[in-house]
């Protein structure tokens, strides 16, 4: 509870209104209860002023809004007037959620946000930490804290903060956040105080949300212009766009930011050598001052090399605590939906499942595979609709270059054309084979299958449905392999 004269003086705004107690905030007018504050946010789908009303009807005695509303509120009602009312929100949320774990960190980048969360989870935990990640693949925590509603890879401002205050209530100390660059671009991880940031890349994504990569790139850099603190540990990918990675060192530098960089330049973990084994990766590392070693990673491809670095760079408090960490990289595990081993044929073919659905996750992804490839490389995709269509080609283009057999599918169609948005895709390789159906597509595939052969399924990873107009049939990647594979 938040009397509104504590809130005007946390804003440092004036408001004319007599003072009164605000019981709870939400930008959901459906659980607007008796006094509380609604946050009329404008949206990309709905404007939330089309449901003040029904805010008021609820009970809500206060209203955030644009300023430029012409909506008249009642005289029981106190407007919030603001340029930007989503920063504002952004500022008022911890009033009423003030407690958080003390460590948060949190990842942005087009690939590996998911993986880099969950690796630095599972290394607190094995650290015998009460820790969490919040992402794409939901709460996952150690500590009883059940959460199973639906997210998004970036909860809204209210929902992350009241998730914040629940792992605090159940003991958790450390949390791993995921930052998607429409989660940044909507303020919702602003007033939150973090240790630590990483940036994993920038490659096409998003585009039709952003519209153009300059404003993709503006949205995500928030998390380091805006966000991270002075004296934060800021970690990057040396290995990202050069062009990139020099705009982000020169503003972790302005903001008086550590840099720790990680990769073949990296000069916090230096990568000096790596060496792919049946069903893992040798790798050698020498670090900021100078300490070598060798460890022995269970997980296959080179991007999963990056992210396990940069969750140590995140989380390491100096050289002798890494050492304590070195020891536990052998007992991490792949992330469910990323490069995951689905089935090995009884002929010791091998079949991975990856949520990769970009230009470069796909080269990462391939290019990652082909050393574990003895015979020949396959991959089943397709696109999501109503998203950017722009990378279509690219992704046909890019599986093109390192695959022997290119299967297009159906991916979350949505509200478009499924023939249309294969037909866009194929224009990046016309010799790539079209099967409609997902699991026709993954069924037959997997006939044809030989040893030493590789299949990877890509675009769904963790997901458990398709999406068809507004409606998400059941459909798992993983059981649908299984499904087959056992059929043999």
């Amino acid at each position: 509870m938040v009397s509104l004269h504590s809130l005007q003086s946390w804003l440092n705004i004036s408001l004319t209104s007599p003072d009164h107690e605000i019981k709870g905030i939400t930008l959901d007018s459906r659980k607007v209860k008796k006094d509380y504050l609604f946050a009329a946010l404008p949206g990309s789908k709905f404007d939330g002023q089309q449901f003040i009303q029904q805010a008021i009807q609820q009970g809500a005695n206060t209203i955030l809004l644009s300023k430029d509303s012409d909506i008249v509120l009642p005289k029981q009602c106190t407007p919030i007037y603001s340029k930007n009312p989503c920063q504002l929100l952004s500022k008022i949320t911890p009033l009423f959620f003030p407690n958080t774990p003390y460590h948060k960190i949190a990842i942005t980048g087009t690939n590996g946000k998911t993986s880099t969360a969950d690796f630095a989870r599972q290394l607190w935990a094995l650290e015998n930490l009460k820790s969490a990640s919040i992402g794409t693949l939901g709460i996952i925590n150690n500590a009883d804290y059940h959460y199973t509603e639906p997210i998004l890879t970036t909860p809204d401002t209210i929902l992350l903060h009241q998730i914040l205050q629940e792992l605090a209530i159940h003991h958790v100390t450390h949390v791993a956040m995921e930052a998607s660059s429409h989660g940044l671009a909507q303020y919702r991880l602003d007033n939150i105080e973090l240790k630590a940031a990483a940036f994993t890349n920038l490659t096409r994504d998003h585009l039709d949300y952003h519209y153009n990569l300059e404003a993709y790139f503006q949205a995500k850099q928030r998390l380091f212009t805006d966000i991270l603190p002075e004296n934060g540990i800021a970690a990057l990918n040396s290995d990202m766009d050069e062009t990139i990675f020099t705009a982000l060192a020169q503003i972790i530098k302005d903001r008086r930011q550590h840099l720790r960089s990680v990769g073949t330049k990296g000069n916090f973990l230096h990568l000096n050598h790596i060496k792919s084994l049946p069903h893992g990766q040798k790798i050698t590392i020498t670090t900021v001052q100078n300490f070598q070693f060798s460890t022995t990673l269970p997980l296959l491809g080179r991007y999963q090399i990056d992210n396990i670095l940069l969750a140590l760079a995140l989380i390491t408090k100096n050289i002798e605590h890494l050492k304590t960490l070195i020891p536990l990289l052998p007992l991490l595990k792949g992330v469910k939906g990323r490069m995951e081993q689905a089935a090995i044929l009884p002929n010791g073919a091998t079949i991975y499942v990856d949520y990769a659905h970009t230009p470069d996750a796909l080269t990462h992804l391939l290019q990652s595979l082909r050393p574990h490839v003895h015979h020949e490389l396959y991959i089943v995709f397709g696109a999501g609709g109503n998203r950017d269509k722009g990378k279509r080609p690219l992704m046909a283009q890019e599986a093109g270059k390192y695959a022997d057999h290119i299967i297009i599918t159906d991916d979350n169609p949505r509200f478009e054309n499924p023939s249309q948005i294969r037909q866009e895709i194929k224009k990046g390789f016309p010799d790539a084979t079209e099967i409609a159906d997902r699991e026709e597509a993954i069924a037959q595939t997997i006939k044809q299958l030989q040893t030493g052969d590789i299949l990877v399924i890509a675009g769904k990873g963790h997901e458990q449905g398709q999406i068809i107009r507004n409606i998400i049939h059941p459909f798992d990647d993983v059981k649908i392999v299984q499904k087959y594979a056992g059929n043999l």
